[in-house]
Order: C-alpha cells, then sequence, then structure tokens
C-alpha cells in the first residue's frame, strides 16, 4: 500500500500549528539496536551423582581393559562400549536407533535416544562422542561426556521428565578420525528434520585433571543458560578456543543449527592468571594424558566432573522444560493503520508471551511509517500499563519523507507481557500518511 505525493504547507504554517506541543513531550529514547538475552523459566534439574557418572567411567575403563586398553573406531571396545550404553538407555525408558556408517574401511556406529513426549517439532539434543582414540581408553576423552550425557538421560527416566520441547540424546562414533559419525548423521537428516533441531549441546573431555571451565560462545540463549549455572555457583568462566570447530557441535554448527557446550581443556598450558580462577598448576596441560595411554579412571578431576555433569543437566532441563525466547526475539505488527492528518492520535498493538520478568533496559523498537512530512509527527511507545516512552517529537524543520527507524527504550520498570503499542499523532496539516510496521525486539 502506497501513497501519492501531497503538497507541503510552508513552514511558517508548520510552526503555528506545532507550537506547545514540545514543551509536553518525553524524554526521547536514543537510535539504537537492542539484543539483550532472554530469560528463561524452566523446571529446576536435580543433582546428578557423582558416583553414577563415575560408575560409567569404571565400566568404559573395563570394556577398555578387556579389549585391547582401548574403545576406538573399528575396534571391539568401541562396540562394547556403545552395547553397554544402549542397554542402560533401554531399560530405561528410552527408544533407541543405532546407526551404521562405513570409516577408514570400518564399520562405525552412533547410538541416538529419544525419550518420549515434546513438542517433534522442537527438538534438545545433547551430544558425546563415545570413541577414544587407538592408544589409550580414552577416560576424560571422552569417556567423561559420554558418562555426563548417559547419566542425565537416566536422570529424565528417574524423574519421568515431561518436557515441553522433544529430547534427543546421542554418542557419536569415530569423532577422533574427523567428526565422522556426527558429520554422517547430520548429514543424512533431512532439511525438514534438521529444522526442528532448536538446540545441540555438546560435552567432550568435561573432568580434564587440571580443569578450566570452557563455555562454548556459539549460540546466545545456550551460552547463558551455561555461564548462568556457573555463575550461580560462584565458578568462572571463560569462552572456549582450543577445541572450537574441532568436536561433534561443529557438525549442527555448519548447517546452521544452534550449538553450546562444555570442556574443561586439553593439551593447552593452564596460565597463571586460570590458576588464580580455578586452582591447579600453572604450566602444566589442563589434561597432560591427552590422547594417550594414561588416560584411565586415575585421569579425572572429581569437583570438575560433577560440576559439568550438574551443569549439562541444568542445560538440559532448562532448554527442554521452559520457554525460552533466543536474543533477539522479535514480536511485530504489520497491519496499516491510517493516520488521519491533523487529527487524533492512532495505535498500533503488538502482544508479546511467553517471556518472564520485565521488559530489558535496552529494548528495541523498530518503527516503520510512511508520511510526506514527518516533521508533523509525534510517536510513543505505550507500555501495557500505559506508561508512555517518548520516540519522536514533532518538529517544524523536518520535511522529509517517512519515519523508518530504531528507537532504544529502558523499559526495565515495564513487565514484558502485554500489549505494547505504537501511538502516532499528525499535529499539523496538509500531510498524510500510516503506519506501515513496527517492532519489538528483546
Amino acid at each position: 500500500m502506497k501513497f501519492s505525493a501531497f503538497p507541503r504547507r510552508t513552514a511558517a504554517a508548520a510552526a503555528i500549528a506545532l507550537a506547545g506541543l514540545l514543551a509536553s513531550a518525553a524524554p526521547a529514547a536514543t537510535a539504537a539496536p537492542a539484543a539483550p538475552a532472554a530469560p528463561t523459566s524452566a523446571l529446576a534439574a536435580p543433582d546428578i551423582p557423582l558416583a553414577n557418572v563415575k560408575a560409567h567411567l569404571t565400566q568404559l575403563q573395563s570394556i577398555a581393559t578387556a579389549n585391547g586398553g582401548n574403545r576406538a573406531h573399528g575396534r571391539a571396545g568401541y562396540k562394547a562400549s556403545l552395547d553397554h550404553v544402549k542397554a542402560k538407555l533401554d531399560a530405561a525408558g528410552f527408544t533407541t536407533a543405532i546407526q551404521q556408517f562405513t570409516s577408514s574401511g570400518a564399520t562405525g556406529y552412533n547410538l541416538i535416544a529419544d525419550w518420549p513426549g515434546g513438542d517433534a517439532n522442537q527438538i534438545v539434543m545433547a551430544g558425546a562422542h563415545l570413541d577414544s582414540v587407538s592408544s589409550g581408553a580414552g577416560i576424560n576423552d571422552n569417556g567423561s561426556g559420554s558418562a555426563g550425557v548417559l547419566e542425565t538421560a537416566l536422570a529424565v527416566s528417574r524423574a519421568q521428565l515431561q518436557p515441553t520441547k522433544h529430547l534427543r540424546f546421542a554418542w557419536w562414533g569415530a569423532e577422533e578420525l574427523g567428526l565422522v559419525g556426527s558429520k554422517y548423521y547430520v548429514n543424512n537428516l533431512p532439511a525438514a528434520e534438521r529444522s526442528k533441531i532448536s538446540g545441540y549441546l555438546n560435552f567432550d573431555m568435561i573432568g580434564s585433571p587440571n580443569p578450566g571451565y570452557f563455555v562454548y560462545d556459539d549460540d546466545p540463549a545456550i551460552e547463558k543458560v551455561l555461564k548462568d549455572y556457573f555463575a550461580g555457583l560462584g565458578v568462572a568462566t571463560e569462552i572456549e578456543t582450543e577445541g572450537d570447530g574441532r568436536s561433534d557441535h561443529a557438525s549442527f554448527k555448519n548447517v546452521g543449527i544452534p550449538v553450546g557446550g562444555l570442556f574443561t581443556g586439553a593439551g593447552r598450558t593452564k596460565t597463571a592468571a586460570q590458576v588464580q580462577k580455578w586452582g591447579g598448576t600453572a604450566g602444566q596441560a589442563f589434561d597432560r594424558c591427552y590422547h594417550s595411554s594414561c588416560d584411565t579412571t586415575a585421569n579425572i578431576n572429581d569437583t570438575a566432573l560433577d560440576r559439568n555433569s550438574d551443569a549439562l543437566a541444568h542445560a538440559v532441563w532448562t532448554l527442554s522444560t521452559g520457554t525460552t525466547v533466543p536474543p533477539g526475539e522479535a514480536y511485530e505488527s504489520t497491519t496499516d493503520v491510517a493516520i488521519p492528518d491533523n487529527g487524533a492520535a492512532v495505535t498500533s498493538t503488538v502482544t508479546v508471551t511467553g517471556r518472564t520478568g520485565n521488559a530489558p533496559a535496552t529494548l528495541s523498537v523498530g518503527v516503520d511509517i510512511r508520511h510526506t512530512w514527518r516533521g508533523d509527527l509525534v510517536v510513543d511507545l505505550v507500555a501495557p500499563d500505559g506508561s508512555a516512552y517518548r520516540l519522536k517529537n514533532s518538529s517544524s524543520n523536518d520535511s522529509a519523507d517517512n519515519v523508518v527507524a530504531t528507537y532504544t527504550v529502558n523499559a526495565s520498570s515495564e513487565p514484558a507481557n502485554g500489549a505494547w503499542k505504537l501511538r502516532v499523532q499528525d499535529v499539523a496539516a496538509q500531510d498524510t500518511g500510516y503506519i506501515n510496521s513496527w517492532k519489538l525486539t528483546f
């Protein structure tokens, strides 16, 4: 819908018509975009028993010991590890499936486990690679992540969790050969199925003996959930960089699926500054047994394994049972509303739902108003309780067309949910227009 050009009035006439209006205007908002993190409302996760996670590691060690000392792709120890995890999940009520692929001339296996219920069009996945390198049992890399994911899945069963979103857990094969298993899974998902995965959480090496606490920074919403958990423990975190793109989350990230995860460090050296944060030994690798034969059950820091397993469960519960609105979520009206010439104010309404708490201090208000003399217009954002925030004053000196702008409003005193309105009034004669669209971005 478009309007043709209209005759212009003189600046002097406009000034007379606008007299007195500026004095009553509220403070104007500043023009800048906003994309704060969104709130989440969810059930609280249970504590994950460290003893249970360590029992899984003991079993994986026993499997490796009985099968040539490793659990590598194409070796008997890997298939035995997969069968052990699958049996636990089957007994707990999961629907499991083994996916086969071929790599380096050997058959590989992924294990996928679905928990019944939840919205099948919104899937939260948590996964870890189950294979080791051929030189050792791979208890930290990555028995730790595999055991943490397994015990979280079993906790879902014990709680008989009824998530809002569908829950899926995965254990990947041949990660050590180049993310082969997870790439195979993602590449064989139809596009429609990929689009249903709202987030993938990856856990690779979460019990390093000289640990750091690293969080992936790929997706802001997932990152915030994990960082907030550690902040609640008083544990500082850093952004994960050592393994960026080197674990199975990359297979999902590369096709546009939001990802996140945790890591306690591999072969890099812990700095003195990191020792101040986390304790441990400066000048020593986070895991001196990385990809070595000494990566056994003796190569685990219990505190790190416990904290990360609990954080894993917290993320699974939060992202699957809550109403999680990603940062940047927009609420928009595209219905045209005519603005009467020199007439009463009109409003357009956007209803916000599914959020908790108050609106942010940097609420973004995007405005698209088509008008042949924008200086005529006074524009306000009206909160659900009726409070008004001035976005634009009228001005006799602004003769350009249209108001297409983004404003930032400190609306932190206002509940986020409710009917928000864009209010527009034409305060002078001879030019007309309409509200084309507007949106709130939290």
